[in-house]
């Protein structure tokens, strides 16, 4: 049985976010402080992406201000609570080739210590060192305490509104360690 590991190259890597409310969305990106794939006999088998939650940033909102208190509004406890969990992480329990370089990778997805299973579609093609993958992951923001105007907990929102799940577009590369 042949293992292999590849380690994600950040500075090669991205994680976009969008996140939908009522009156439009707001989109940024986050940065990977590590992460590695596991392939066995040349098939993906597991794997960890470790997210720096501090690294939050707003692309959309281009005045100074509003931009700088948003980001504050991320990093507060109504989100991501990054004073006290300046990680996230995803834990790859399991991946089904579902076709060429197609799998359907299962995990433990761990924001503000909250664990909750995941799963998402990813492709993810190799050479002989290196590894490019790239998918979307659709997180429900109020499984990990994330509540701040959901409309699961609060009525008459009317347009503050701000949908439940967001979205990470993530095209990753790796290399052979």
């Amino acid at each position: 049985m042949e293992t292999q590991n590849f380690k994600i190259a950040n500075a090669q890597s991205s994680v976009n976010w969008t996140g939908r409310k009522v009156t439009g969305a707001h989109n940024g990106t986050i940065d990977i402080e590590e992460g590695n794939f596991t392939f066995t006999n040349g098939d993906l088998t597991g794997g960890k992406v470790v997210i720096d939650t501090t690294s939050i940033k707003i692309l959309d909102v281009t005045d100074a201000p509003t931009n700088q208190q948003f980001a504050g509004h991320l990093a507060s406890d109504d989100f991501f609570s990054t004073e006290k969990f300046q990680t996230a992480f995803l834990d790859i329990t399991s991946a089904t080739k579902q076709a060429d370089s197609i799998y359907y990778v299962e995990g433990k997805l761990t924001i503000k210590a909250i664990t909750h299973p995941i799963g998402f579609t990813l492709s993810v093609n190799t050479t002989e060192d290196t590894l490019k993958a790239s998918g979307k992951i659709i997180i429900d923001r109020t499984k990990y305490e994330m509540k701040f105007r959901s409309g699961n907990f609060f009525v008459n929102l009317g347009d503050t509104l701000i949908y439940n799940e967001f979205e990470l577009d993530v095209d990753l590369t790796a290399r052979l360690s």
